[in-house]
């Protein structure tokens, strides 16, 4: 009894099954050009430069002359130094492995941890992470943007009637109900611009003010008085507020997505470049306002050091101005990877058709629940 082999394909299967394939990569490419990250390959190198600042530089450089005071002068600038060092030699890892599959992109974190650790494994093990921080990301820059919009109105309109934080939330929140519409990274360039240039604008404020109150009567640099094991707390929390300065690692490689990249010419060079000076400018945000203001404040330095400076009023109404103009862009940067993953899963999981008013629908819902839980996240405070 002999054995059946394979089915013959004559040419017109083989032209059915290459017709299908090329149907189904059309509708990929469809997609893929609809999509926030992959829609838009056209981004220059100093897209990348301020995306990377707006995302890096947050209100957690205004507690880094706290964290010195926690730290000591030595471990202080060990501590930032080190911190620099090393997240800049991770950033340039995550830039090189962009690419280091010839004639693939990692356009998103979630499709280089499926490559490391497997087709499931990967999304099980990334796309959580990556969730809780840029969602985690937008709602404390929703209540922080909220805070510091109050700060202002509190501090040139002293004598107004007092409104709760939560109206000022909203407030914040509506200006992303019309932002969070654009369509990707390179839509919200200009956003991100403005959002680099008020960071680096409010940390000038915050050293500059403190040169110019200058050394303060009785300044003491030594740990303030507490117990071993309070030390050992007030060390470790330290650390943790410059851990949290030192961000935008989970949204690298979607940045980098959006550069154009060759054969000759591979997407890791210009983002590269845009990096190191994106590095620059954090180190004359970081360095400055951490270390002259311990300088000058000693362990009496307040965890913002706005507040320690709480004259002259106008300039620290608007360095808490220029922090609301930052967080807007800083909460744009971080949102977008989270609408690339919704929009994706309602597209390619659940079939709905690519259109402005899935969009509109899934990211003003977006919006809406952050605002929900920013707000309730105050009342608990309260």
């Amino acid at each position: 009894m002999g054995t059946r082999g394979p089915p013959y394909e004559g040419p017109y299967e083989q032209y059915r099954d290459r017709l299908s394939i090329e149907e189904k990569l059309a509708k990929q490419k469809e997609i893929d050009d609809w999509l926030p990250i992959t829609s838009a390959r056209n981004a220059k190198w100093w897209y990348s430069a301020f995306h990377n600042v707006t995302a890096m530089v947050g209100a957690g450089v205004l507690s880094l002359p706290y964290a010195m005071s926690e730290l000591g002068w030595g471990p202080g600038v060990a501590v930032l130094v080190l911190s620099w060092i090393i997240t800049l030699y991770t950033l340039w890892q995550m830039v090189q492995m962009h690419e280091m599959v010839p004639g693939r992109r990692f356009d998103r974190y979630h499709e280089l941890g499926q490559y490391a650790f497997g087709k499931k494994l990967g999304l099980y093990i990334v796309v959580p992470q990556q969730l809780v921080v840029e969602v985690g990301v937008n709602i404390v820059y929703m209540v922080t943007g909220g805070k510091s919009l109050k700060k202002f109105h509190d501090t040139v309109c002293s004598n107004c009637k007092q409104m709760k934080t939560t109206y000022f939330i909203l407030i914040f929140a509506s200006v992303h109900f019309v932002l969070s519409h654009l369509p990707n990274f390179n839509s919200i360039s200009g956003v991100s611009l403005a959002a680099a240039v008020m960071s680096l604008s409010y940390s000038t404020i915050a050293w500059g003010a403190s040169v110019h109150k200058g050394v303060q009567p009785g300044v003491q640099y030594s740990y303030k008085p507490s117990s071993t094991a309070g030390k050992v707390l007030d060390f470790f929390s330290a650390l943790g507020d410059v851990a949290f300065a030192y961000a935008g690692h989970n949204v690298v490689l979607e940045i980098q997505a959006t550069i154009p990249s060759t054969p000759e010419k591979p997407s890791k060079g210009p983002m590269w470049r845009g990096v190191i000076v994106a590095y620059i400018v954090v180190a004359f945000c970081y360095f400055p306002v951490a270390l002259i203001g311990y300088w000058m404040f000693g362990n009496s330095v307040d965890e913002d050091i706005l507040i320690t400076l709480n004259k002259p009023k106008w300039l620290i109404a608007m360095a808490n101005m220029f922090v609301v103009i930052h967080f807007i862009g800083g909460y744009q940067i971080y949102a977008m990877p989270v609408f690339d993953m919704i929009e994706t899963v309602l597209v390619k999981k659940l079939h709905f058709k690519p259109s402005g008013m899935l969009r509109f629908v899934a990211r003003t819902a977006y919006v809406a629940s952050l605002h929900n839980m920013a707000r309730n996240l105050q009342a608990e405070e309260v």
